[in-house]
């Protein structure tokens, strides 16, 4: 637990994520939906990338926000907003990497992939969520179902103050 009713990710899924995103081609810039405690953010940020990362708790924004800054990580840029938006004004993303489950992708989100661009992202209901990897090419979207896996559930709708 990180406060906030929020959850760290095991390392494990974490590295297991960066695999799946990063596997097979390079990207400059990254949107995170789900900054939480900012270290998919850091792992992703030592690798190079660009970060465009959003939280939708305040307190768990700013927290983390700071921390980043205060370890240097300049390539990061935090964002207070409903994840479920994603960040259209900066879009499109190489990648997009969500830490949050849902039981249907937001479209706003597949529809702020470049093309030749690639999501993670775990989806479905409870307990039953997998990671899925959605690829966008030249002739549409090709969605690819890997482990199963447990994340807390993507919010839409609202900014959480507490």
């Amino acid at each position: 637990p990180i406060k906030f009713g929020q959850t760290i990710s095991q390392p494990y899924v974490v590295a297991r994520m960066t695999e799946l995103l990063l596997s097979e081609r390079k990207f400059r810039n990254v949107l995170e939906i789900g900054t939480g405690s900012g270290y998919q953010t850091a792992v992703l940020a030592e690798l190079g990338l660009t970060i465009y990362t959003v939280e939708r708790i305040r307190p768990l924004y700013e927290k983390t926000r700071q921390l980043l800054r205060s370890m240097g990580y300049s390539r990061v840029r935090c964002r207070l907003s409903d994840g479920s938006w994603g960040l259209p004004d900066y879009a499109p993303f190489d990648a997009i990497l969500v830490t949050a489950g849902a039981d249907k992708l937001p479209d706003a989100l597949v529809d702020q992939l470049a093309e030749g661009s690639r999501l993670v992202a775990p989806v479905g209901k409870g307990n039953a969520q997998r990671l899925i990897v959605i690829d966008r090419t030249a002739d549409g979207l090709i969605e690819q179902s890997y482990d199963p896996v447990t994340f807390v559930p993507l919010i839409a709708g609202k900014i959480a103050d507490e």
